[in-house]
This record gives C-alpha cells, sequence and structure tokens, in this order.
C-alpha cells in the first residue's frame, strides 16, 4: 500500500484520482485545497488530513516523514494549471513521485527544467495522458501504425462543452493561469492526435476568444482542422434537462472515430500504468504543450485557408462572444 498526497482536492477532476487511489489499493494520507468544498473526500479517505493553507499542508508532509517514518510516495496534483509546475516541484522536494493533471506545465521551458529537477532528485514526474488508454483510440492508432506511414489523414477535431459564465471568472477563464481554452480543454486532445500522427509540422490559428478557438495542424501524418467551444450554441442539438451538454467528434478521412463512451475509467487505468512502471513521464507531455503555447501566442487569421466549417460559420455569424 503506497502513500498519496493529493493537492487540488475540491477541483472537478479530483475525485477521479480519489477513486483511482481507492481503486488500486492505496492510501490518501492528506489533501489541500483553498475551499473547504470537499466533502467528497469522506466518500473514499473519510481518515484523510485536510489543509486550506499551504504552508501547514507542507509542515505536515515534513512531519509524517520526519517524525514518523511515513513518507509520501506519490503525490497527485489537481490545482489550477498555473500551479503545476511549482506543486510538481514540491512533490520532488519532499521525496515523493509526482502524478500531474493535464497540462503538465504550460510553456515548453517550464518542461526542460522539470526534467532536470526529476534526475536530480531521482523522482519521476507522470502525467495524465487518459485518451492514450482509451480502447477506441488504443484500436484506432494500432491500426495507423499496421498501416504505416507516408500517408496524410485529412482529420476533423470537434469538441463542446458548455460552460456557463462562472467558467470566464474562474481561474479558467485567464490565460495567465489556464493557459487559455486550448490549453485547458484541448491539450489532451492535441497529445491523442500527436501520439497517433507523429509531430507537429504547421501550427495555424483561425479563431481565438475566452469561448471558442480553432485552427489548423499538420502533423507529420495528418492535417487537423479543430475547433474547441464551451459555448452553448455551438451544440448540434440543444440537451434535454440532466443530459451533458457535450458534443466530441473525431472524422479521420471521413470515418467517424466513436469515443463518447469510457472515460470514467481511465484515471484508474492510469494509475495501474503508473504503479506498473509504465506511466506517461514528462518527455511524452512535449509535442502537446508546444502545440498549445503555440496556439496561444498565435495570431488569429479569421475564416481562410484550410478552416473548420463551424469555425468558418462562427466568424459568418459573428457569433464570436
Amino acid at each position: 500500500m503506497k502513500n498519496f498526497s493529493l493537492i487540488g482536492a475540491a477541483g472537478f477532476i479530483a475525485p477521479r484520482h480519489m477513486r483511482a487511489i481507492r481503486d488500486t489499493g492505496n492510501q490518501m494520507v492528506a489533501a489541500l485545497d483553498p475551499s473547504d468544498s470537499v466533502g467528497i473526500i469522506d466518500s473514499y479517505f473519510p481518515e484523510a488530513d485536510f489543509f486550506t493553507e499551504f504552508e501547514r499542508f507542507d509542515r505536515h508532509i515534513e512531519k509524517l516523514r520526519r517524525h514518523k517514518g511515513k513518507s509520501m510516495d506519490y503525490i497527485s496534483i489537481c490545482s489550477p494549471n498555473y500551479l503545476h509546475d511549482a506543486h510538481v516541484r514540491f512533490a520532488l522536494r519532499v521525496g515523493a513521485h509526482a502524478i500531474c493533471e493535464k497540462p503538465l506545465v504550460l510553456n515548453p521551458w517550464n518542461l526542460d527544467d522539470l526534467e532536470k529537477l526529476s534526475s536530480e532528485m531521482g523522482r519521476r514526474i507522470y502525467t495524465i495522458l487518459q485518451l492514450r488508454l482509451h480502447p477506441s483510440i488504443l484500436a484506432f492508432r494500432d491500426k495507423i501504425l499496421r498501416n504505416g506511414g507516408g500517408r496524410k489523414h485529412d482529420v476533423d477535431l470537434t469538441y463542446i462543452t458548455a460552460r456557463g459564465h462562472w467558467y470566464l471568472y474562474s481561474w479558467k477563464g485567464k490565460v495567465s493561469e489556464s493557459g487559455g481554452l486550448a490549453t485547458n480543454i484541448g491539450v489532451h486532445f492535441f497529445d491523442m492526435l500527436a501520439w497517433c500522427f507523429g509531430r507537429p509540422v504547421s501550427n495555424v490559428v483561425h479563431l481565438s476568444t475566452p469561448r471558442k478557438a480553432a485552427g489548423f495542424l499538420e502533423l507529420e501524418n495528418a492535417r487537423v482542422r479543430w475547433f474547441l467551444s464551451i459555448d452553448r450554441r455551438d451544440l448540434p442539438r440543444q440537451p434535454m434537462p440532466g443530459q451533458l451538454a457535450t458534443f466530441r467528434s473525431l472524422q479521420i478521412d471521413g470515418e467517424e472515430i466513436e469515443f463518447s463512451d469510457g472515460f470514467g475509467e481511465l484515471h484508474t487505468k492510469s494509475y495501474q500504468e503508473i504503479l506498473a512502471g509504465r506511466g506517461f513521464e514528462a518527455a511524452e507531455a512535449r509535442d502537446s504543450i508546444e502545440i498549445v503555447h503555440d496556439i496561444r501566442h498565435a495570431v488569429p487569421l479569421g475564416a481562410k485557408g484550410d478552416c473548420h466549417p463551424l469555425a468558418a460559420e462562427v466568424v459568418r455569424q459573428k457569433i464570436l462572444v
């Protein structure tokens, strides 16, 4: 049984990490979050210590290690994106391996420093790249590899996940803290595409607003038109009460790749792989970090060139906000 601590216990994704820790037969010893709305902990680890101040959490981890012989084996990080770098560094300093939500960092040079620190401290940095473990994506990538390279595939990626006004007022709506829309909700899709089709060749942005973004990404073996949105108006159909307001579509050479289901278990699978020594380490995140960094700093071109149809329609109807 391994000892875990968790940073960011009140976040949306934290319960998936708690469940993964429990379902892999381990224990969460302590948790941290500035918000105390963390009653979900009782469903998984009611005996876990909880802190709202980082300094007290830091002291507690040190006391456990130095005076009670209970070192942390892993620290799971579910904090806001801009804090991932610092919290990974904290995990390494207290002698733990880090398991960090996407995006691991916001900038490629942050990744360089973390890899050096990981080597110096002799501890590993794992990142959650859950789409690489999705059965449909695994099957598709296997098919691509069996057929060999050398062919450019045409890909259309559409991801719409409606969010209310709160989103733009939270850290997720602040580019300096989340990295912007393409980073916060798109980075795992870009990772999956680069994993399947190779490294980025060129990267063009057609549309970039706080609520939607679109562009054209050329990979070694694919031409990708992509569209991301948190605007409910972009959904192809309005959901009934109680239904998820989310639409995912991945079309490759005109064929739809179905991966709408099967997300609930992917964090547990990720933890199983990490504990077996097969987790995705920091270097694996580089392509996606570079892609979203370039998107963040690109100047949008408007509906020109090889533009996603939904982006062209958004520009035409001027529904940009």
